[in-house]
């Protein structure tokens, strides 16, 4: 079967990098998890200050910090999957905090930050043999991608496993909270003016509210089979 660039794309909490995650090591591809991308982004931001009062981005410090940002992922044997660094610093469970995943959208939507990220992830998928989730890696990223899925779930299903996943991290969790959150970056993903979350032409859609995680991975198999066949 010939390498292909799988794209899987959708809103927050669907499952996506989890998906992608066990669809690269079951078919022995490589893995980007783009949103840790931008998540690391931010994590430097709230670390340097680089939010104003208002929470909004101070985009001319941010800009000119960007080149002291570089985001790299390394394969951890104990997990089986890549964990996300900052500038060498290992910062997986840093970023998946509800303060990262409550400033990441205003991030994303800053242009000069989506072109160097977007710049990376672009080289990393030369050699094909990739798969890679994200907001807008069939639409911007990879439009040449072979196969494209978009995930959705409803807002309330989102949420609940958002809030189980931090329960069990034992992580401070409140699910009206997490609720909200995933509400307000649905519509800052959606309504950005720089890549913003929508649907390609011609990707996939899965709906995976009622899934159970083996049907949604026989699902997502046979999808690749077909296009790595064709």
């Amino acid at each position: 079967m010939k390498k292909i660039i799988i794209a899987i794309d959708g809103f927050s909490s669907c499952g996506k990098s989890t998906m992608a995650k066990d669809l690269a090591r079951e078919i022995g591809y490589v893995y980007v998890d783009t949103g840790a991308m931008y998540r690391a982004v931010t994590l430097y931001a709230l670390r340097n200050n680089l939010f104003n009062a208002d929470n909004t981005v101070n985009v001319d410090e941010l800009e000119k910090h960007m080149k002291n940002i570089t985001i790299s992922f390394k394969f951890n044997a104990e997990t089986g999957r890549p964990d996300t660094y900052l500038n060498n610093e290992l910062v997986e469970k840093e970023i998946r905090s509800l303060e990262v995943s409550s400033h990441v959208s205003p991030i994303a939507a800053v242009p000069f930050v989506r072109t160097a990220m977007v710049a990376q992830q672009q080289r990393m998928g030369e050699q094909k043999g990739i798969v890679m989730d994200g907001r807008d890696i069939g639409t911007t990223v990879f439009p040449q991608a072979e196969l494209k899925i978009f995930v959705t779930a409803s807002a309330e299903v989102r949420a609940q496993r958002r809030y189980d996943e931090l329960q069990a991290k034992g992580m401070p969790a409140d699910y009206a909270d997490i609720l909200k959150n995933v509400e307000e970056r649905d519509y800052i993903d959606s309504h950005r003016e720089v890549s913003p979350l929508r649907k390609a032409d011609d990707a996939i859609e899965l709906d995976n509210s009622n899934m159970t995680i083996p049907e949604q991975k026989a699902w997502l198999m046979e999808k690749y089979h077909t296009a790595a066949s064709n």
